[in-house]
């Protein structure tokens, strides 16, 4: 049994899906090096990111089937499931074979699996854009922690940008340790890891109550439907929210 290793990245699998074709050998597995689920007695073959070979492949997806492709393949690659590798190869090669029609078979197990990944990472981005909270904090920097079950900080960028531009901000990811920044001009997505704890600015906490005191006052006691609320605002997700603090 073979299984290809790259170091994570999307190029890193870029390139590892151009040695496939170049080498003529298809592996089992297509995984992030240290993966934990990687199996006993398997070959394993590292392949050292390249970007040129990965440029090749990403203009391959985008001219030789279509640009959706391309983002429905970086979709599942942010899904982070542990068999992403693979299905991603395997759409992109009956792709190739179609062109952009490839994405009219939803039949078609290799195409319904990737359809799949990109929908849960989506819906994920949509229900964030409603439940990032920042808060204010010295000097003069917006932050907002999540913990998402995919890697969708970079997706949450662009409408960000768009709606706080005067703003410095980030979004941190605790559970991969990056985060995305944006400094009234651009945004990057990086490696980062808080070092110290920050200091709240002097009327953040003031204007955090005042944020609760709405949220509890608009509250109707006989329409509560706490299942049907964790439905739309599943649980897992409130231990960063100002108004459900102390509710975790």
């Amino acid at each position: 049994m073979l299984c290809y290793t790259y170091d994570g990245s999307f190029s890193g699998l870029l390139s590892a899906i151009y040695e496939i074709y170049y080498r003529h050998r298809i592996p089992q597995e297509i995984v992030p090096a240290g993966s934990s689920n990687l199996q006993l007695f398997v070959q394993q073959e590292h392949i050292a990111c390249d970007e040129g070979k990965a440029s090749r492949v990403y203009e391959a997806i985008d001219s030789k089937i279509s640009s959706r492709a391309l983002r429905n393949a970086y979709c599942a690659y942010l899904s982070e499931h542990p068999q992403a590798g693979l299905w991603i190869f395997e759409y992109l090669r009956l792709g190739w074979k179609l062109g952009p029609r490839v994405d009219l078979h939803l039949t078609d197990e290799r195409v319904h699996r990737v359809h799949k990944l990109r929908s849960k990472v989506k819906a994920e981005q949509h229900r964030l854009l409603g439940l990032v909270r920042f808060q204010r904090y010295q000097p003069d920097i917006y932050y907002s922690a999540i913990e998402p079950d995919h890697n969708v900080a970079e997706l949450l960028a662009p409408h960000f940008a768009s709606r706080l531009a005067d703003q410095n901000w980030i979004i941190h990811d605790l559970r991969r340790d990056l985060a995305v920044v944006f400094n009234r001009r651009e945004w990057v997505a990086t490696g980062f890891t808080l070092k110290q704890k920050l200091e709240l600015e002097v009327d953040e906490k003031y204007y955090q109550r005042l944020w609760k005191q709405y949220y509890d006052s608009i509250a109707i006691t006989s329409r509560k439907n706490p299942r049907l609320q964790k439905q739309f605002m599943p649980e897992r997700y409130w231990k960063h929210l100002v108004e459900k603090n102390g509710e975790w």
